[in-house]
């Protein structure tokens, strides 16, 4: 029996030990911000924390997890400085690999409080978007820098509705008409 935690709950998994972590992630938490892309460690759309660093859940097995603190993008508290620096800037285009570009950053910030360029580049070198935004990627990065020497982050997981639910889109007129 493995014993983990996923997102600060408890969690125990007793079928294969090699299935990645991936899987387990989203077909039995059902946490489904976490992304295939891959399936080879190349991209980073899988990208989540083991005990607060960067890992890719498409290649870590379950065996892997064991006594660790897995945290997905669900467990990131609303509006940590990386998010709140993404919408700021509009980083996504499609969008699809984003949680992973989210997840890496908030990894590498921890460590890295006044990056450079080329700082963020090596860092977020094994995040792949296919759109294109890594100008964007960057910019939202020194933001969030700037917005974390200010404030305090946490990675607890929300007890309230997320704050995309009351986000100023969700009240534009082309949203009403959509519902």
């Amino acid at each position: 029996m493995i014993r983990f935690k996923v997102n600060g709950q408890e969690k125990t998994f007793d079928g294969d030990p090699d299935m990645p972590l991936l899987w387990y992630l989203r077909d039995v938490a059902e946490l489904t911000g976490t992304k295939f892309g891959c399936g080879m460690s190349l991209c980073g759309a899988c990208t989540v924390h083991q005990n607060g660093a960067a890992i890719r859940s498409c290649v870590t097995a379950m065996n892997d997890v064991g006594g660790t603190a897995i945290t997905t993008i669900e467990g990131i508290a609303p509006m940590h400085p990386v998010q709140k620096a993404w919408m700021e800037i509009r980083v996504p285009q499609c969008g699809y690999c984003q949680t992973g570009q989210i997840m890496q950053a908030i990894a590498f910030l921890k460590d890295n409080k006044n990056p450079t360029d080329q700082d963020i580049d090596t860092a977020m070198s094994g995040n792949l978007c296919r759109c294109g935004t890594y100008q964007r990627i960057r910019a939202a990065i020194h933001q969030a820098a700037k917005h974390q020497a200010t404030t305090r982050p946490t990675t607890k997981h929300p007890t309230k509705a997320h704050p995309a639910t009351t986000h100023p889109a969700t009240t534009h007129k082309a949203a009403k008409e959509t519902a």
